[in-house]
């Protein structure tokens, strides 16, 4: 018996292979029109050397370690934090005011702020931080102590801080800039044992990064931070964020060659070429609020105690010269105590000395410093039968740059008929040497501090209790210093600080030689990195979001190709 075919099933099967051949034929159609191309995938972690090691992950306890510092401000907040335009802006803070007497600022805190471990942010935060540098069993620097312990401090509403000090003195506001810690962690341990808990090794901040869990950089030489999401609320392309330690830059640059570590942190100038030389690095350069400054010793050697001698050893200083040979180009020419991202700098404020040895000989000679007679190298003095002579001793830290930096030094003034001596001194001893006075020329690095405040430095009180280690003694300078520190209004404080300048720049006390500027070397295995200004070590992550080791494969649409014309 024959059984009849189902042309019901025969036709739908038909209809079903008509259709894969028709999907087929679109699918080839499609993808004859996709291209492949590679984007960022998230993952990895970029690991970044830094020579040196961590003490204390602590804001209070950082501040004799430059590692320390870099990494604090990666891992906590303070109350406020400045902006690229140098003035103080809102960080745990939404905003501040001050009383009307000027004694008495009031801060109110952000209530959308949660620590690392996810606890909220309190005043109760603000008052304990605060309240360890005014204790005297914790170890805070002295100046940062005597600072703090005349200061009342309040909690005028659950959300606010008030702080009440002795007299007004607007640069109060910079030291709150300094990161806050838990309360909730820390009020149990007592301020003494503080440096000695696991908190410096684990902390817990507000900040943009985290440390990762379980991690032991004491142990292991290696710190891996991860991003914050409460401040990463766009996500970001890596998983973390770690830091190698090595005791010297030529095993760092050891490490990064062999790929171990994909960044170098504070390339110094002897290593740029060396590292610009290997393979697939790229390195951004930034200015760093920090410069070097040579000091006259006013009540030193007799020939500075007159301001025109001050004045002809700044004209006969070549100092783009001494930036390219002693520091190989790693510098930036200076003019003045204040850098160009402080709100205080103003250069048409000073009476500038560009390279003149002209003018500088014209006033040696004015002011009696001859060259003897018959072909002597170093001036004497008029009519002393050459007893006196321009000869000065320079105290310089025992460093490789330093010394580069005053033997340049020293070859330029030999040029005018003014002998240099040398006098390195390796740490205590220079500090020393800085203190007493004992020096007539002396080569100093300066932090710019965010507030330009240089009280402490150049007025008369400095004299006695301060750093004025050159002994400028002006009346007019000190008042505009003093004047300027009790005014909180910026555009109120800035015409004080003009003044200084003028008197500064005529006096010639000391001389800037040169801006120090940071580099950061990375490998091209980083991608989408770009680095701009670096006033503070967080800007250097300012664009973290973007930056990847990792790619993976999409299809996307090919780019129509042109039609040449006439066709």
């Amino acid at each position: 018996m024959r059984t009849q075919p189902n042309i019901r099933w025969q036709l739908l099967l038909a209809v079903v292979c008509l259709g894969l051949v028709f999907s087929l034929l679109s699918y080839q159609a499609q993808s004859e029109g996709l291209c492949t191309t590679r984007v960022p995938a998230p993952g990895g972690t970029m690991t970044e050397g830094v020579v040196g090691a961590p003490r204390y992950l602590n804001p209070l306890l950082s501040d004799d370690n430059p590692v320390d510092r870099e990494l604090t401000s990666l891992l906590f907040d303070g109350l406020l934090q400045y902006d690229e335009t140098g003035q103080l802006a809102p960080a745990l803070a939404e905003e501040w005011v001050v009383s009307e007497d000027g004694l008495t600022v009031r801060f109110t805190l952000r209530e959308d702020v949660r620590w690392h471990d996810g606890e909220p942010f309190t005043a109760e935060d603000v008052v304990f931080t605060y309240g360890l540098l005014q204790n005297d069993a914790f170890p805070a620097p002295p100046e940062v102590r005597a600072l703090w312990q005349p200061i009342t401090i309040t909690t005028p509403a659950p959300n606010q801080v008030s702080f009440t000090l002795p007299e007004p003195y607007s640069p109060f506001l910079d030291a709150t800039t300094r990161g806050i810690l838990p309360a909730h962690i820390l009020s149990g341990v007592s301020p003494a044992s503080l440096p000695e808990h696991d908190f410096n090794a684990q902390p817990v901040g507000t900040g943009p990064f985290m440390v990762a869990a379980g991690e032991n950089w004491r142990r292991t030489g290696r710190l891996r931070l991860v991003p914050n999401p409460d401040f990463w609320r766009q996500g970001v392309q890596l998983d973390s964020l770690a830091f190698r330690f090595y005791p010297d830059m030529a095993q760092l640059m050891d490490a990064y060659q062999a790929g171990e570590v994909q960044a170098i942190n504070n390339v110094p100038a002897w290593a740029v070429p060396e590292v610009l030389a290997m393979d697939g690095t790229r390195l951004f350069t930034a200015p760093q609020p920090r410069y070097t400054q040579l000091l006259f010793n006013l009540e030193g050697h007799q020939a500075l105690a007159t301001a025109e001698v001050r004045q002809a050893l700044a004209y006969g200083l070549d100092r783009d010269t001494l930036i390219a040979l002693a520091i190989a180009g790693q510098g930036l020419p200076l003019d003045g105590p204040y850098v160009p991202a402080s709100w205080a700098y103003n250069p048409g404020a000073l009476s500038l000395y560009a390279y003149n040895p002209i003018s500088a000989t014209t006033l040696l000679e004015g002011a009696g410093w001859l060259l003897p007679e018959g072909g002597g190298e170093t001036r004497q003095l008029a009519g002393e039968a050459g007893t006196d002579t321009l000869n000065l001793r320079l105290l310089l830290p025992d460093e490789p740059q330093q010394r580069a930096v005053a033997a340049q030094l020293a070859a330029q003034w030999a040029e005018i008929g003014v002998s240099v001596q040398l006098s390195p001194q390796q740490g205590e001893s220079y500090e020393a040497a800085l203190a007493a006075s004992d020096f007539d020329l002396a080569l100093v690095d300066v932090i710019a501090q965010g507030d330009p405040d240089l009280y402490s430095f150049w007025s008369q009180e400095a004299l006695v209790r301060g750093q004025n280690y050159g002994r400028w003694n002006s009346r007019r300078a000190s008042e505009a210093l003093e004047h300027a520190r009790q005014l909180w209004d910026v555009a109120e404080r800035k015409p004080y600080y003009d003044a200084f300048l003028g008197l500064y720049s005529q006096a010639v006390p000391a001389l800037t030689l040169y801006q120090h500027v940071t580099n950061y070397a990375v490998s091209e295995a980083v991608n989408e990195l770009e680095i701009g200004r670096i006033d503070y070590p967080r800007e250097r992550y300012e664009s973290l979001a973007n930056w990847s080791l990792l790619y993976r494969d999409i299809s996307i649409q090919c780019p129509e190709t042109a039609t040449p014309e006439g066709q």
